[in-house]
């Protein structure tokens, strides 16, 4: 029973607990965590056999790894080399609230992976660099679409730290840049969609009254 919109048979520390593992950082987080559990499983339970269930490009039975992909990978320094990305990037979109994030992730993981099944090379593309990479195009797309503050601070600290992903759209043996590429198409198309038109200034407002004669009536007496 609710008194006061409170429930009494839960703690104030579990509800803390609650609101923080269901906010945005505590989902990347959550994120992160998964991926290390399967890859620990796939390798020591499973003989690496989850790896086969990755987007084989125009495949109908690789169409399902599209959603699987982001959680699979080939080894321990592949999965740790997407780990500190997936909490700085992810955690830089989050900071514009958690519907943001969720929107993101989900246009990087269903929009990138489907152009990945449809256009890449073949073979078995699987990582989250994908949603990294998504995560790097919403936020350029933002700070370029806006040009606010609260979007150029975010995407200027991305560049900082992770320029080098650059290099990762580069075409190259044994990497999928092609899931690098369209999640960070993906990620400009979510950052366009999302987009918060920039605020007119007063000089936006203003009428340049040179472009009228002299004698032009205004309808309110001015000429």
């Amino acid at each position: 029973m609710l008194e006061g919109g409170v429930d009494p048979g839960r703690s104030p520390a579990r509800s803390r607990l609650g609101r923080v593992l269901t906010s945005a950082i505590g989902l990347i987080v959550a994120y992160v965590v998964v991926i290390w559990l399967i890859e620990i499983v796939d390798t020591f339970v499973l003989g690496s056999r989850l790896q086969r269930n990755g987007i084989q490009p125009r495949d109908t039975d690789g169409l399902d790894g599209i959603l699987w992909a982001p959680f699979l990978h080939s080894d321990w320094g592949h999965v740790f080399s997407n780990s500190a990305p997936l909490l700085a990037l992810g955690g830089l979109v989050a900071i514009r609230g958690r519907g943001r994030w969720l929107t993101v992730t989900a246009v990087a993981i269903v929009v990138g992976g489907f152009l990945t099944w449809l256009l890449a090379g073949s073979g078995n593309h699987i990582g989250a660099s994908g949603v990294v990479f998504g995560y790097f195009g919403a936020l350029l797309g933002a700070a370029f679409f806006e040009r606010r503050p609260a979007a150029i601070a975010p995407a200027l600290v991305a560049v900082l730290l992770y320029y080098g992903l650059i290099a990762g759209l580069v075409p190259q043996d044994g990497i999928s840049w092609e899931g690098h590429l369209f999640g960070v198409l993906a990620g400009l198309l979510v950052s366009r969609l999302l987009a918060d038109p920039p605020k007119p200034t007063p000089a936006d407002h203003e009428v340049d009254l040179s472009a009228f004669p002299p004698d032009f009536d205004f309808g309110d007496g001015t000429t």
